[in-house]
């Protein structure tokens, strides 16, 4: 294996004051340092990636033998107004820089740092997961994520406006080119349903010798929670940093919405919901909203937005498959709960959509299981992450994400069920925004 030395790759303190282990790989490394840029990178160059090449196994080896920080909603916002400046020495060269810019060079270091870790343990990860691996497009996300870490290994230390300007050009490109990775795994997860239908996938786990029910294999699932939970984080601190750099925004940190409204965000969600409700049944519920129609509170509104879109789609789509036959459909009531000592804002989402049998309970929670028939996921043709191109359902993904959604920033969300009649969720979300993100390793 060939060493290579270069400056990036030297341990340093977290801007934050959490200090990691000494890495190790590169210590007593003889060659002059070079680029990444420089090294074998047409052995990733194919549309998907099967196994890796050596070069980058020892770099996940090592990026992913060191610690990830957790942040939490408070640590981001007080990060974007510049509290944690205090945390580090000015040098020549950021002294003289306004605040603002401060703050972008310090972000920016913190996530140059940070990044490269995260997406180590994913990429080892999406190279051990048992039969998923396999999967094209399991493959083609794998790429996308080696393809990132060493993009961001090649960027220099960063202490001046050019160069904090450069990895945002960097980051802003690589933040676009996983912007269909969710989907791009809800078609793995469909690979491997349709293989387990073919019969194609047998005796794989545990010494099976019958064909595999893909919602039972719990290595895969567990390891899709892990997958979308680190994605989610990746996500929130390049995006909030990239809104950093946007325009202010009144009432804005970054993308953070200091009086984020539950209830104008369940109007939206609720628009949407009936406009693809419509196009599916050519009818809707209405959605009925009542309780603390004033609460506002801190939070990131494009995710309160995509798990009410998809309480609300689930709700609509019960409805209106239970009452095909009535023209006037029941509605569906929302409400949202708060007090002034209370520890959650919770949402309950009311439905008369006919419930859910006890037996699949559980499975609604599992990425590999969609009750929608093959032909509708064969005729998906969206890109993105929340493409309006899609099925108000079908991708199997919805329900599974959204709690990951709801967790990220401590959280929960829960379904009670009564069979014949209808469903309410509760969407659980941290007032305080003081919980940390639930690192998975």
């Amino acid at each position: 294996l060939a060493r290579f030395a270069f400056e990036n790759l030297k341990r340093r303190p977290s801007l934050l004051g959490v200090r990691r282990r000494p890495r190790s790989l590169f210590d007593n490394a003889q060659q002059q340092p070079r680029h990444l840029s420089s090294l074998r990178q047409s052995e990733t160059d194919n549309e998907a990636c099967d196994e890796l090449p050596s070069y980058v196994a020892e770099l996940v080896k090592e990026y992913a033998s060191m610690d990830q920080t957790p942040f939490s909603l408070q640590m981001l916002m007080r990060s974007g107004r510049g509290e944690y400046l205090s945390h580090q020495t000015p040098t020549s060269l950021t002294a003289d820089l306004a605040t603002d810019e401060q703050i972008l060079i310090q972000v920016a270091s913190l996530l140059r740092e940070e990044i490269p870790i995260r997406l180590a343990y994913r990429i080892q990860d999406l190279d051990q997961i048992p039969i998923l691996r396999d999967m094209e497009a399991v493959q083609r996300v794998k790429k996308i994520y080696i393809d990132s870490l060493l993009a961001l290994l090649n960027i220099p230390s960063i202490s001046s406006k050019r160069e904090e300007e450069n990895f945002a050009f960097i980051l802003e490109d690589l933040y676009a080119k996983h912007s269909g990775v969710l989907v791009q795994m809800a078609r793995g997860a469909y690979q491997l349903r349709a293989a387990v239908r073919k019969g194609e996938i047998k005796g794989i786990l545990e010494n099976e010798d019958s064909e595999l029910e893909f919602e039972r294999m719990h290595l895969c699932h567990n390891f899709l929670d892990r997958f979308y939970t680190s994605r989610i984080g990746i996500r929130v601190l390049a995006g909030q940093y990239l809104a950093l750099r946007g325009e202010a925004t009144s009432n804005y940190i970054g993308m953070i919405r200091l009086n984020t409204s539950p209830s104008a965000i369940v109007r939206k969600a609720a628009d949407d919901a009936r406009m693809m409700c419509i196009r599916q049944y050519d009818n809707a519920p209405r959605v009925d909203i009542i309780g603390q129609l004033d609460l506002t509170f801190p939070y990131i509104p494009t995710y309160l937005h995509y798990i009410l879109l998809e309480l609300l789609k689930n709700a609509m789509r019960a409805t209106a498959e239970r009452h095909s036959d009535r023209g006037l459909l029941p509605p569906v009531t929302v409400v949202i709960a708060d007090g002034k000592d209370n520890e959650d804002v919770v949402i309950k989402i009311m439905d008369e959509g006919g419930g859910i049998p006890r037996s699949q309970v559980n499975k609604i929670w599992s990425y590999l299981f969609t009750t929608a028939d093959a032909a509708v996921q064969d005729g998906f043709i969206g890109e993105l992450d929340h493409d309006d191109k899609a099925p108000i359902a079908g991708l199997g993904y919805g329900l599974p994400i959204s709690r990951s959604y709801v967790r990220y920033f401590g959280g929960e969300l829960d379904l009670m069920s009564m069979e014949g009649y209808g469903t309410d969720a509760f969407i659980h979300l941290k007032r305080l925004g003081d919980s940390k993100e639930p690192l998975p390793v």
